[in-house]
């Protein structure tokens, strides 16, 4: 089960472009990396534009209002599954939601089934509930 945290610079985006944005963003989650129906979870932020400061280290990539950064936290994902997620958000980010491929930064993390509680206190991945 991925979570997904979005940034975004506050009051570039209306609820509803925010709202396609994470519903396309959920979409490649279930089909890139295979993710259960109904797994969902993603935080999205807005910040000040002084709150959010992304040079291009040295890749000469510009930026602009429009910057998201997704942070993506999952369990065994391959390195090609994660380049396949790299890939078609940004394709489909900038096709479907306007976000140019050179403003989209992802950052894709591993954890374990032991870092996750869904509730009631209970680790349900090592509890067999999951």
């Amino acid at each position: 089960m991925p979570l997904v945290k979005i940034d975004m610079i506050r009051n570039v985006r209306t609820p509803d472009e925010i709202k396609k944005l994470a519903d396309v963003v959920q979409e490649i989650m279930l089909e890139k990396f295979a993710a259960p129906p109904r797994d969902r979870y993603q935080v999205i932020t807005q910040h000040e534009p002084y709150e959010l400061i992304f040079e291009d280290t040295g890749l000469h990539i510009p930026r602009t209002e429009k910057l998201i950064l997704i942070q993506i936290f999952q369990q065994g994902r391959t390195a090609d599954q994660k380049q396949a997620i790299y890939a078609s958000l940004a394709e489909r980010l900038e096709k479907e939601c306007g976000v140019p491929k050179t403003d989209l930064v992802i950052s894709c993390s591993a954890n374990s089934k032991e870092d996750w509680s869904f509730g009631l206190g209970r680790a349900q991945f090592l509890t067999g509930d999951l």
